[in-house]
This record gives structure tokens, sequence and C-alpha cells, in this order.
């Protein structure tokens, strides 16, 4: 049974990492700037961003905390209730963030990119740049805070072998260089401190409650993303 969860974990972020690379071919491929339909209402990019990733993406981070769960006293307590809501919200304004840049962000290349001083385009630019990014983080930390310490209530019950760790740390590589790609080449933003604030959250809970999957991973990526995107920037 322990292994099978194992599996399952690993599985998990193995998705994970592939949406990585489709992420980045997504935005850096030219054949995903056609339109989606004659009217144009948007580019390939924008809709594969909002409707196909990034719901592949939420689906299997949700069964990524079903695996972690099991059955034990924790599924009845007040802290499982709690971090199921935030899990559940978090999910919510991730979605809803997507939803909102990506309409944005074709609006803005488009149409704005020469014009920021009119009615329209401020507000189109502030929901690209900013209304979008505030909901997508506060999604973002509320979601992978939750796993964290959902592992804290379901600690993994056996040793994790030699095989485990190193595909943890795999998949782990894959995040971090997504991370590093984002964030080593612009201007520091609120997205670093939200990748700091979750790396020492990770390596805090790794540091008290031991090698447990998600602490090795979060660790793992967070910290190689965040020291990355830090040396990139320094040598700017």
């Amino acid at each position: 049974m322990v292994m099978k969860i194992m599996k399952r974990i690993h599985t998990l972020l193995a998705v994970q990492s592939v949406l990585v690379i489709l992420v980045s071919i997504n935005r850096l491929g030219t054949w995903t700037l056609g339109y989606v339909l004659p009217n144009e209402f948007l580019r390939w990019v924008d809709f594969n961003n909002m409707l196909v990733l990034s719901l592949v993406s939420l689906v299997a981070l949700y069964l990524l905390k079903k695996a972690i769960e099991y059955d034990s006293p924790a599924r009845e307590s007040r802290a499982h209730i709690a971090w199921n809501l935030v899990f559940i919200i978090g999910l919510y304004l991730t979605a809803a963030s997507y939803g909102d840049h990506e309409v944005t962000n074709y609006l803005h290349v488009r149409f704005c990119l020469d014009d920021a001083t009119s009615d329209l385009c401020r507000i189109v630019i502030f929901n690209d740049d900013e209304f979008s990014h505030w909901v997508f983080f506060t999604g973002f930390i509320m979601v992978n805070a939750a796993i964290l310490f959902l592992q804290v209530l379901f600690p993994h019950r056996e040793n994790l072998s030699g095989r485990d760790i190193s595909l943890l740390l795999l998949n782990s590589l894959f995040l971090g260089l997504g991370v590093f790609a984002n964030l080593g080449f612009e201007e520091i933003g609120l997205d670093l401190y939200v990748v700091a604030l979750l790396a020492f959250v990770s390596i805090y809970l790794l540091w008290k409650r031991g090698r447990q999957p998600m602490f090795i991973y979060y660790t793992a990526a967070y910290w190689l993303g965040l020291v990355g995107s830090l040396v990139a920037q320094m040598v700017r």
C-alpha cells in the first residue's frame, strides 16, 4: 500500500514536471500565436494556459492531496477541515487569476502596448500586470501551503527509499527550473517573495518533521529556483 502511495505521488509530480515543459513550449512557441477562432477572441497561447494546462495542473494537485491523505483520526480533525478549505479557496483563486490574466494579457499585447493612458487600456494593463498576479500568488501560496501542512497531518508512514528520494529530487528539478526561468531574468517583484516564503516554510518543516515526500520536493524545488534566480539577478 505504501509503495502504491509513493508511486502515485511520483506520477502526479511527474505530471507537474511535464506541464512545466509544456508551459514553456506554449509560451515560447510561435505556433501558439494563432487565433483560436475567426473572431480572434483569444490566441492559442492564452487558451492553452487558461483552459488546458492550468486545468490539468490543478486536477493533478487535487489528486496529489488525495494521495497524501489516508484513514486516520486526523481525517476528523478541525485542522484537516481547515486545510481542505484553504486548498479549495486556493484552487478557486488560482483559476480566477488565470481567467483574468490570460484575457487581459492578450488584450494588453494586442491593443495597449502603445497606449497606457486611455481608460480602457489602463484597466486592461492593471488587470494583466497587477490584480491577476495578486490573486494568483494568494491562491498559489494557499494551495502549496495546504499540501505541505496536510503532509504534517498525514505523515508518510514508512522510511523513504533512496529511489523515492531520487525521484522526488528529479521532479523538483523541473519545478525549480520553472521558477528560475520565470524569476531569474525579470525585475524582482512579489513573485520572488512568494517563492522565498514557501522555500522557508518547506525547509522549516523538513527540519522539524523529517524526510517527508512533500517537504523534500518543495524544499529542493523552491530553494533551487530561489537561489538560481538571486544569482541570475546579481549578474544581470
